[in-house]
C-alpha cells in the first residue's frame, strides 16, 4: 500500500469524506435529449436523465456525513489514468495539438501542481487484497445521489472499500474548492500606484 494514502474499510463503516465507490450508479444529464419546446419544464428535465455508472469520490464533509447534516452525498468521478490519457491524446489531436510524451507529463505535473483546476490525481494502490491505479478525478460533472441510497448500496456489496485519508482527503477537498472558488473579473483593476 502507498503508505498514508490510504485505508481500507469494512463494510459496515460509516460513509464519509474520501471513500471510493467503484461502479456507483447514478443519474446524469443527457442534453442531446433535452427538448425546451416543452411547456412543461420539469417533463423537460425528466425526458434528459439517464442512469449511469462510474467509480467515484465522496467529497462531502466528514462531519455532515457524521452528523447527519445532508440528504444527499456529493461525488466526483474518477478515472484511472490510462483511460483519462486516451482522452487527452484525443482532445489534443482534434485540437490540431501533437500528444507527446513530453507533453502528457507536464500536464499531469500541472494536475498535480493544482494548475489544471478542475482536476485531480490519487496515487495508486497496491495491497494483497486491493488494486487501484493512479486515479484523475474530474470536477467538472459533479453528482449527488441520497445518502440512504449510498449507504443501502455499499451494505447490500458488503464489501471492503478504500479511503482517501488525511491530509490527501483535504487536499482533495481544497483542489474540488479551488475549482468553485474561481472569479474571473470583467475588467481588470486599474494599476494606478
Amino acid at each position: 500500500m502507498n503508505e498514508g494514502w490510504y485505508d481500507i474499510v469494512e463494510a459496515d463503516e460509516p460513509i464519509t469524506q474520501g471513500d471510493i465507490v467503484l461502479d456507483c450508479p447514478l443519474i446524469g444529464w443527457q442534453s442531446d435529449n433535452l427538448n425546451l419546446e416543452y411547456q412543461d419544464y420539469l417533463e423537460a428535465l425528466k425526458t434528459a436523465t439517464i442512469a449511469t455508472q462510474a467509480d467515484v469520490v465522496v467529497l462531502t464533509q466528514a462531519c455532515d456525513l457524521e452528523h447527519h447534516k445532508i440528504e444527499n452525498v456529493i461525488l466526483c468521478s474518477h478515472l484511472p489514468i490510462g483511460e483519462y490519457q486516451s482522452i487527452w491524446e484525443d482532445e489534443m489531436r482534434s485540437s490540431n495539438q501533437n500528444p507527446t510524451a513530453k507533453a502528457w507529463k507536464s500536464h499531469c505535473d500541472d494536475i498535480c501542481d493544482g494548475f489544471v483546476w478542475n482536476m485531480a490525481i490519487l496515487n495508486s494502490l497496491k495491497t494483497n487484497e486491493h488494486k487501484m491505479k493512479i486515479r484523475v478525478v474530474d470536477f467538472r460533472e459533479i453528482f449527488t445521489v441520497p445518502l440512504t441510497f449510498l449507504e443501502s448500496l455499499l451494505s447490500q456489496r458488503n464489501a471492503k472499500r478504500i479511503r482517501l485519508l488525511p491530509p490527501y482527503r483535504e487536499h482533495l477537498s481544497q483542489a474540488f474548492a479551488r475549482f468553485f472558488m474561481r472569479v474571473g473579473l470583467p475588467n481588470e483593476v486599474e494599476k494606478t500606484w
